[in-house]
């Protein structure tokens, strides 16, 4: 198997990126905050952006909340000169702040007060997507940090983002602009004529903007989004080249089971599309045991054969004196053990097929193993044991 050195990765000063993707309920959102804090504590300085709306991350950190803004994590070993930041994305908020940066205050608060905007940064397919992203650039651009973890929204739609900046910045840019700007310059009935023809094309954002004053709130919307969003599809630009540049990694995260990893393998297909930097697969929950010598098959006949004994036992006239003999209990105790045992073998078993078909199809693809725990983490010490394992593979 080809190994993913994840120190390695941490440590390097020029990775600055790192964006976890794969299905959901493989511990995604876990692996990016063990990561977060294990590089915090080898000496970077570290921001982990969620868009999961799970709370488990805040949870985790000892955070009561995450919001918009950067909070420090509090009980992390800064000896070597690291911090910790987490935040959970705010779509609507983020949304807000692009508005507040490129429009003068009057104007700003025009568009805010928009029922069309309202729906549109609230509701439109991709809108968080492409916050996430414009939330990625702008902490990226701040300089503050050496190094941001991405976490993904969970299933397929965890690689939206790489489409959804050009989509929705196509259209908030010059086709949105000069469709809905047609019917203001035609005026009176003509233009509400057209709007109601036109209505069945729209999205799903501007059918929910009803009432008398639709025309008038899309008009005033769209003499502001020509002089305030002309920027969307550059900095939509940019945040895609920056997701292909030298100092960005991917990690994909998985589970050793047969749908997850078939998911993993549309992941790195897809990244490997894009040009997007992989830098391996993280499986996590792999089972292990000290005890593989004793076979499955093996467990399972001593296992039956202790069974009849406890049920000779059991028999008044059974030929061994109860002093000498075993107690049935006993017996059946070390018959159920011996079947965990083999039902945990053929767990590994099958973890370890679905893992080499994975790699066999994908052989240049650098993995790492976390192995299952017998509890769900959701403090720093958990986090903590997931990142040892993460760096020892």
């Amino acid at each position: 198997m080809n190994r993913l050195e994840i120190d390695a990765l941490l440590d390097d000063p020029g990775t600055r990126i790192l964006v976890c993707c794969g299905s959901g309920g493989v511990g995604k959102t876990t692996t990016a905050a063990a990561l977060g804090l294990r590089a915090a504590e080898r000496g970077r300085d570290v921001v982990v952006l969620t868009i999961d709306p799970a709370r488990r991350l805040a949870q985790s950190m000892g955070l009561t909340e995450l919001d918009n803004t950067p909070r420090r994590v509090l009980d992390v070993d800064e000896t070597k000169g690291g911090s910790l930041h987490a935040m959970m994305l705010d779509m609507k908020r983020t949304f807000d702040e692009i508005v507040e940066q490129h429009a003068d205050p009057e104007r700003a608060q025009q568009i805010l007060d928009n029922p069309f905007y309202q729906s549109l940064s609230s509701s439109f397919a991709g809108t968080q997507e492409y916050m996430a992203m414009e939330k990625l650039g702008q902490l990226h651009a701040t300089g503050e940090w050496d190094l941001i973890v991405v976490d993904t929204p969970p299933s397929r739609s965890a690689l939206d983002f790489l489409d959804a900046p050009q989509r929705l910045g196509s259209f908030l840019d010059g086709r949105l602009i000069r469709i809905l700007s047609a019917p203001a310059k035609v005026g009176g009935r003509g233009a509400l004529k057209f709007l109601s023809a036109g209505m069945g094309m729209m999205t799903g954002a501007l059918s929910k903007v009803v009432g008398t004053h639709l025309l008038t709130d899309i008009q005033t919307f769209v003499a502001a989004l020509d002089t305030t969003f002309g920027g969307f599809r550059k900095r939509a630009d940019a945040t895609y080249k920056l997701l292909q540049a030298r100092g960005t990694s991917f990690l994909v995260v998985a589970a050793p089971e047969k749908d997850a990893l078939r998911e993993a393998a549309y992941f790195v297909d897809r990244l490997g599309t894009e040009r997007m930097p992989l830098a391996g697969l993280v499986l996590n929950r792999v089972h292990a045991t000290s005890a593989g010598r004793l076979s499955a098959e093996r467990s399972l006949a001593a296992a039956e054969s202790l069974t009849e004994r406890a049920e000779d036992l059991d028999d008044p006239g059974a030929g061994e004196s109860a002093d000498d003999a075993p107690q049935p209990a006993d017996l059946r105790l070390v018959a159920g053990l011996l079947t965990l045992h083999a039902e945990r073998l053929r767990v590994i078993d099958r973890e370890e097929r679905m893992r080499t078909r994975f790699t066999s199809i994908h052989p240049e693809v650098r993995v790492t193993e976390v192995p299952a725990l017998p509890g769900d983490v959701h403090d720093l010490a958990g986090l903590r044991v997931i990142g040892e394992s993460l760096g020892s593979g």
